[in-house]
């Protein structure tokens, strides 16, 4: 049976169609990201959820001249497919496929390279300030969810459009979701919104009323700018919220109701300066395992159509679900230690703490730079807060962790999350970079446990030593490492030689360790010793153990990371240090973004796996 989909080429092809006809595309668009992301895995909730407006704003305005930015673009999967991309869409996220993610050198209708939150209301800014100084007349459309709205980011942006009063729209996807349920007085404020119904039916019938009820009547008419806005202030005050910072509001429309979008979006492309369109819609709209359990679907891998239930074989237990639980048996014995993170209490395994610690957990929304500023007030008031973010996103507070935690040597213990490279989410995710800036902070201590035993030691070890410390692992099931119930002290700065050997030396941080030791045994075979060493500090460096490399036929580092400003660069400043005369191969990522693919084979294009160490070597030694 023939699809309205399969005759969508391009985004002008939605202008041919009626409402009624986008709303069989909508579902169509459905059942292709369901039977897609059944297979590849992604992003599902968020974009079953966004389908109308994507639809709307496509019928509406003409890209790639106008200009839709989305923000994250984790909820862009219809975008995918109405710009082109029908035919590639079961690619998605796979090797050598298209992008989970807005890509610009994907597509001329991506326009920006979405993968965090918040960013977009400054890149439309941006655009609408561009579009002027070049007086051209494009329009420009943003579409920003609920919890990306919390973002520091994005509230500098609103002051700064609301001070400039350029022609934009934005539309506010309501879905009181981000990757756990929202939180915070933004989501308070939405709520208060989305709830006051009374205020849609009494607004329009009740000025007449009240001109006609005497002095306090008119008074209460004056006291905005007209009878509209004065029920707004009196009923809803919450939604004023964006008037009053210059920016016209819509009331709450419903966001699955192609019509009443298209309705608001037409007057508002026609506005001369910034209007937001209130959307609320069901994060996983559609799919009845989604709209269940849209936390599990914001980000899944593959699974069963019609249960929702994960595919996916390996149960092993995950370093994210080794590092919850460590951290609650810690926590019951310390009572000075509290949990935080950044809008991703179950992303980052802190959901059990969450219920059993309540009082004892906080998450501040999509606004790292507020965690960690948070953090340091909680360790100078005399807790232990220990902080969990992803490392793509702990990015966004450098500066927290440098001014704020570092320089007053605040006890804060940074559990650095989806190190290294992540697999399918690509460039915007991937956590190579943490290695480099937390090494370059002073009084940083920094452990890449090998193991989710060792992960457990290096979590008891930073709560007990203190100072300002971070432990970063990766995404993804552990090697099976029994955890011991007794965790021990890592004796600061000291390795672990793991196998002796005098021809090669290989320092392996972190996950890089098993394939360094596989790589051992391969090497044997071919008659060369390695030795292979868990260098488990990445600062301060096990210093002792990197002369004592210096002493083989060659070194090599692997890291699972940027080398630029890495680790493997610190050890060779030591070998250099002690005038090393030995040939040292650093392996890590390259001066550049990585793509998306699963991780085991993004790790074999780049060389850490045990086959690329054993040819580094060889060509060293050769």
């Amino acid at each position: 049976m023939s699809r309205l989909l399969d005759a969508i080429s391009s985004p002008a092809d939605l202008k041919l169609l009626t409402d009624g006809e986008l709303g069989i595309l909508a579902e169509e668009i459905r059942q292709e990201i369901i039977r897609t992301t059944s297979k590849t895995g992604g992003h599902v909730a968020p974009s079953l959820g966004a389908v109308e407006i994507i639809l709307a704003v496509h019928s509406l305005i003409n890209a790639p001249e106008d200009r839709f930015v989305f923000d994250v673009g984790h909820q862009a999967y219809a975008h995918k497919l109405v710009t082109g991309r029908v035919d590639s869409f079961s690619t998605l996220r796979t090797y050598g496929g298209i992008s989970g993610f807005p890509k610009p050198s994907e597509s001329p209708y991506d326009v920006h390279p979405s993968g965090h939150a918040s960013d977009s209301l400054s890149v439309v800014l941006g655009l609408a300030k561009a579009r002027e100084l070049r007086n051209s007349d494009e329009k420009i459309v943003a579409l920003i969810g609920d919890a990306a709205l919390s973002g520091g980011m994005a509230f500098e942006a609103i002051n700064t459009i609301g001070q400039l009063q350029l022609p934009v729209v934005i539309i506010l996807n309501d879905n009181e979701m981000s990757i756990s349920r929202n939180v915070g007085a933004l989501v308070r404020h939405l709520g208060a919104v989305r709830s006051s119904a009374r205020y849609r039916q009494a607004r329009d019938s009740s000025q007449e009323k009240l001109e006609e009820s005497g002095p306090i009547g008119k008074a209460f008419v004056a006291f905005g700018r007209n009878a509209k806005d004065s029920l707004k202030q009196f009923l809803v005050p919450e939604t004023m919220l964006f008037e009053q910072l210059g920016i016209l509001c819509t009331p709450p429309i419903n966001g699955h109701d192609i019509a009443e979008i298209k309705s608001h979006l037409r007057t508002a492309l026609d506005a001369d300066g910034p209007v937001l369109i209130h959307a609320v819609t069901r994060k996983g709209a559609g799919y009845p395992p989604a709209e269940e359990d849209p936390t599990r679907f914001h980000g899944v891998g593959p699974f069963d159509i019609e249960t929702g239930k994960s595919t996916k074989k390996d149960r092993k237990p995950t370093y994210t679900d080794v590092f919850g639980k460590a951290l609650i048996r810690e926590a019951k014995a310390d009572k000075r230690i509290v949990a935080l993170t950044a809008g991703m209490r179950t992303g980052t395994g802190l959901e059990a703490f969450s219920l059993k610690l309540p009082d004892r957990f906080v998450d501040v929304g999509i606004a790292e730079e507020n965690a960690v500023g948070t953090a340091v007030g909680m360790a100078i008031g005399g807790l232990k807060p220990v902080v969990a973010i992803y490392s793509t996103f702990l990015q966004r507070a450098f500066d927290q962790m440098v001014v704020d935690c570092a320089l007053s040597e605040s006890d804060v213990v940074f559990a650095i999350d989806r190190a290294g490279l992540v697999g399918d989410d690509g460039p915007t995710h991937h956590g190579v970079f943490d290695m480099a800036y937390c090494r370059m902070i002073p009084n940083m201590r920094i452990v890449a446990p090998s193991d989710e035993a060792e992960l457990v030691c290096a979590l008891h070890t930073a709560l007990e030593v203190g100072g300002p410390f971070a432990i970063r692992y990766p995404r993804g099931a552990g090697a099976g490492a029994p955890v011991p119930k007794t965790p021990a002290l890592l004796p600061v700065g000291v390795s672990s030689e793991l196998r002796a050997g005098d021809d090669v030396a290989l320092l392996a941080f972190g996950d890089r360790v098993p394939a360094a030791l596989e790589a051992a045994e391969l090497l044997a075979e071919k008659g060369i010793d390695a030795r292979v060493v868990d260098m488990r500090w990445v600062k301060p460096l096990d210093e002792k153990a990197i002369a004592k490399a210096a002493e083989t036929k060659v070194v090599l580092t692997v890291e699972n990371g940027i080398l630029s400003g890495g680790v493997g660069e610190a050890v060779l400043s030591v070998l250099n240090g002690i005038g090393a005369n030995v040939p040292v191969r650093l392996l890590g990522v390259g001066d550049g973004f990585v793509g998306h693919g699963k991780t085991e084979r993004l790790l074999s294009d780049l060389g850490l796996d045990a086959e690329g160490i054993v040819k580094a070597v060889i060509e060293v030694l050769l």
